[in-house]
């Protein structure tokens, strides 16, 4: 039976007495003040929450210069190089270094229109208004991402320094290059689909496919320019204090320090010789307190990945506990960790701060904000939309974080010379992510690592794509 009008609408009557409540209450009308002079997160910033959350961290590493990932979903990469250059200047004693971001932003372009395709292949009896093709035709060639797919791009295609390669226009502000990389993407999909129902074998379409990627090719080379097969290496090497005006003139200028040099080699040659890391031996795990998901296992999301041959994006979920513990053993070890979370939360861009108590607009409105870390995944209210690096942690005199230094990939104008601060309270919540080499974690989660996968939808919450 149809509800009347007076049960479902918003009546004159409740408006009339919605305002005379409003207005009865002065808070309110400081809060509205300050809210629309200044906006929501700065009227509720609590000074005491700021003024608690102190930059000093018992652990800390000693990073390169803050990157900058500009008007473009790359964080996922930027977070990624930025825990292997980490290694990669302290192995070789170097001052500074940074990775060519759009190197990989190329193929994993590239990449990722050929994994849409395959998935537009593997469903051509699907409804396009189906949940399960929606999934996939949502963002064919976006530029978000996961670390495992950091991992497969680099296992194919190696690294190359940002000199190798620089950021291009298309790079910086990728808007107008993945819009139209998508839309070439869907008409693909579309021709596929309608020469499977022509009566076209699976073999026929592929070779089409082919073909359509050597277009796919294109937009990507006009848009980025072609990546070098083989490029020219210099590093200075920091040997010490007076390394500047070693073996020559105090006043010359020159810079004497010991050079590595390398003549035509190619990317995946300097991933191996310079970088050194087993990227397969690093874990994805995940806290999701999901009933459905139960912990100590490891689930799969059909449909997800960038590379074809290189199988289905994987997590193990993990108790907060076993969570929390890998990250501080890995950063106490010396090495900083890839991580996924809601950074809109809670969050003083400007200020460079994560923490609950520095936003109060629990205060600012007159009202609780009571979703646990499961409601907020299930509800879609807190999944993880963008990766960072920690790289420190402070300890209290029981060995518990009560908060953690990231780096993150917003420019030096964003937090202290581009460092954010984030509460023990706020990563507990809002952090869903973590990558933890296999020597820090536990022996539970290592089974499950090394354990048969549940796949499950790809709309799942366990965990989301970053950008």
């Amino acid at each position: 039976m149809a509800s009347s009008a007076s049960a479902t609408a918003i009546t004159p009557e409740q408006l009339s007495e919605y305002s005379k409540a409003f207005n009865a209450d002065r808070a309110n009308l400081v809060a509205a003040n300050a809210a629309t002079s200044v906006g929501v997160l700065a009227a509720a910033t609590a000074y005491r929450g700021v003024r608690e959350l102190p930059r000093t961290f018992s652990i800390e590493l000693k990073q390169g210069s803050i990157t900058n990932q500009k008007h473009s979903g790359r964080c996922w990469m930027f977070a990624a190089l930025n825990t292997l250059r980490y290694e990669l200047m302290h192995r070789w004693n170097l001052e500074d270094f940074e990775f060519s971001e759009s190197y990989l932003f190329f193929y994993d372009k590239l990449e990722k229109t050929n994994f849409y395709l395959e998935n537009v292949l593997a469903t051509l009896d699907e409804p396009t208004d189906g949940r399960v093709f929606q999934e996939i035709n949502a963002g064919p060639a976006d530029d978000g991402g996961w670390w495992q797919m950091f991992v497969n791009l680099v296992n194919k295609y190696g690294l190359v320094p940002k000199s190798a390669y620089p950021e291009t226009a298309n790079s910086e502000d990728s808007a107008a290059f993945g819009q139209y990389l998508n839309t070439k993407a869907r008409e693909f999909a579309a021709e596929l689909r309608d020469r499977h129902a022509a009566g076209a074998s699976v073999d026929e379409l592929r070779e089409a496919k082919r073909a359509m990627m050597a277009t796919v090719y294109r937009i990507c080379a006009i848009a980025m320019g072609e990546p070098p097969a083989r490029f020219d290496l210099l590093l200075r090497v920091k040997d010490g204090a007076d390394d500047a005006t070693k073996d020559g003139d105090a006043h010359s200028g020159i810079d004497a320090r010991r050079r590595i040099v390398e003549r035509g080699i190619t990317p995946r040659e300097f991933a191996a010789k310079y970088v050194g890391e087993d990227l397969d031996g690093f874990v994805s795990i995940v806290n999701a307190p999901l009933k459905s998901r139960p912990y100590w296992r490891r689930y799969e999301l059909a449909y997800t990945g960038n590379v074809a041959e290189a199988g289905l994006m994987g997590f193990v979920n993990v108790p907060l506990d076993a969570f929390r513990k890998a990250a501080v053993d890995q950063l106490a070890a010396g090495h900083p960790i890839w991580f996924a979370c809601d950074c809109t939360q809670f969050a003083l861009r400007k200020a460079g701060i994560f923490d609950r108590a520095s936003v109060r607009v629990d205060e600012l409105f007159g009202t609780e904000f009571t979703f646990d870390k499961a409601q907020g995944l299930e509800y879609g209210d807190s999944p993880s939309n963008h990766a960072m690096t920690l790289t420190g942690v402070n300890l209290d005199e029981q060995g518990r974080p009560d908060r953690w230094k990231v780096e993150n990939s917003w420019g030096k104008d964003n937090g202290e010379d581009g460092y954010f601060v984030a509460s023990a309270d706020w990563f507990d919540r809002f952090v869903q992510e973590l990558i933890i080499r296999r020597e820090y974690l536990d022996e539970r989660t290592l089974a499950a690592a090394d354990g048969e996968a549940t796949v499950i939808q790809p709309w799942e919450p366990i965990s989301r794509i970053c950008r």
